[in-house]
C-alpha cells in the first residue's frame, strides 16, 4: 500500500499543456517537458503459429519486453512477476473496497476492447475497473470490426494502437491475438482465446490465495472437458508449484504439447486422468467449467452423453473432503457440469471467484502499463 499511497499524494497536481513549434508543451507542478509528436516504434514481434488445437511456440521462450508487449500467456513471466501481480491485486482491491476513489493511475488513457467473443464478466470487469481506476474504456463488439474480415487484424492493431493506451481482446483463434501482440505498438491484454484464459486463471489464483492461504502447494482438480481454462491451469503451472490434476473423458484431455510442457518445467506435479473420483481425493479446490463452449454449442447433446460421471455434484464434493472449495469460471449450466447444490453451499467461492476478475485484471494492466 506504500507506492500506492506515494502515488496517490501527487495526483489532482495542476497541469496546463501548451503547443509551439511542433512540441507539446507540458507544465506540471512547476516542471516544463517537450514531448515531439512521434509515433512510437514497434516493439519486438512475436512470432508463433497455433491454432486451438496446438501451442504457441511463443510458449518456448521469455520475451524480453513482457510488460509492453502485453499479457498473452502466464508463463511468459516467471515467478517472482506473477507473484507480484496477484499481491498488486489485492492492494488495489482493498484501496477500492475501502471506499478510496482519488488512485487514478489510469487518468487520461483510453482502453480499446476487441470482443470477437460477446461475455458479460469480460465487459463488465474491464471496463469498470479501468474506470475505477480513472480510465475510459471503448466497446467493440462483434459487429463493429468484424477482425479478419473486414479488416485485415494487422490493420486493427495498428490503428487502435494510434488512438489507445492499451488493448484487450477477447476472440476465438489464438493467431488473432498472437497477430494483435505483432503489430499493435501498444500492451495487448488476452481475454480469452480458443487456446487460453490468462486473466481468469489470475484471477482464480487470487481467489485461491484468499481462501486457502496460499497457491504455492495446494491441489487443484479439474473436471470436465480439457479446454483452455485447463491449458492456463497448465501454464501457470509451469510458473509456480502446486499439484494440478485435470479429470476429463478420454477423447476431452488437453493439448498434449502444453501438458508436456507443464511437466518438463519440473515446477509442479501434473496429472491428467479419466476418473473424477480419484482425482479428487484431497483436493483443495475442485474446478468446473461448461462441458460446451461458445462455439461448440453443435456439440452439446453429444457431449452430454461423453460426460456423464463427470458432473461435480454433492457425492463427489464428499470425496474432495469437508475442507475443498468448489471454483468455476461462469456461466454455469447448473444441473449438467454441475449441481444447483454444489454452486450454492458454503463451500462454494464462485462469486467472489468472479468479482476477482476486475481486480486481477486492474493489476495486470497497471503492470504492462508501468504504472
Amino acid at each position: 500500500m506504500a507506492a500506492i499511497s506515494s502515488q496517490l499524494s501527487s495526483l489532482r497536481s495542476p497541469e496546463t499543456l501548451s503547443f509551439s513549434s511542433g512540441k507539446l508543451t507540458s507544465h506540471f507542478s512547476g516542471v516544463i517537458v517537450l514531448s515531439p509528436f512521434t509515433f512510437p516504434v514497434i516493439r519486438t514481434r512475436v512470432s508463433c503459429q497455433s491454432t486451438s488445437s496446438t501451442t504457441p511456440s511463443s510458449l518456448t521462450a521469455k520475451a524480453t519486453t513482457n510488460h509492453q508487449k502485453g499479457f498473452l500467456h502466464i508463463s511468459d513471466f516467471d515467478k517472482a512477476t506473477i507473484l507480484n501481480i496477484l499481491d498488486r491485486a489485492r492492494e488495489v482491491k482493498e484501496l477500492l473496497k475501502s471506499g478510496e476513489r482519488t488512485y487514478l493511475p489510469f487518468s487520461g488513457k483510453t482502453m480499446a476492447m476487441i470482443f470477437a467473443k460477446p461475455s458479460m464478466r469480460t465487459r463488465v470487469s474491464f471496463e469498470t475497473g479501468f474506470y475505477l481506476l480513472g480510465g475510459h474504456a471503448i466497446y467493440l463488439g462483434p459487429n463493429d470490426i468484424q477482425m479478419g474480415k473486414r479488416e485485415e487484424t494487422r490493420d486493427v492493431a495498428r490503428v487502435l494502437s494510434r488512438y489507445n493506451d492499451i488493448i484487450m481482446a477477447r476472440v476465438f483463434a489464438h493467431q488473432d491475438i498472437l497477430d494483435l501482440a505483432k503489430y499493435a505498438t501498444v500492451p495487448i491484454i488476452n481475454g480469452l482465446t480458443d487456446y487460453n484464459h490468462p486473466c481468469q486463471i489470475m484471477a482464480d489464483a487470487l481467489t485461491i490465495i484468499e481462501h486457502v492461504g496460499q497457491l504455492e502447494g495446494t491441489k487443484v482438480v479439474y473436471v470436465g472437458d480439457g479446454n483452455n481454462i485447463v491449458h492456463s491451469w497448465l501454464l501457470l503451472a509451469s510458473v509456480i508449484p502446486f499439484h494440478f490434476v485435470c479429470a476429463c473423458p478420454k477423447g476431452f484431455e488437453p493439448d498434449q504439447e502444453t501438458v508436456e510442457k507443464a511437466r518438463q518445467a519440473g515446477v509442479s506435479k501434473i496429472e491428467i486422468t479419466n476418473d473424477p473420483k480419484e482425482a479428487v481425493k484431497n483436493a483443495d479446490v475442485v474446478y468446473s467449467d461448461v462441458w460446451a463452449s461458445m462455439g461448440q454449442k453443435e456439440e452439446a447433446a453429444h457431449r452430454r452423453q461423453v460426460f456423464q460421471g463427470f458432473q461435480v455434484d454433492e457425492e463427489l464434493m464428499k470425496l474432495a473432503g469437508k475442507n475443498a472449495y468448489f471454483m468455476h469460471c461462469l456461466p454455469a449450466e447448473r444441473g449438467v457440469e454441475v449441481t444447483d447444490g454444489v454452486i450454492e453451499a458454503p463451500n462454494s467461492i464462485v462469486f467472489p471467484q468472479a468479482e476477482n476478475r476486475m481486480h486481477a485484471q486492474n493489476a495486470i494492466m497497471l503492470y504492462v502499463l508501468g504504472l
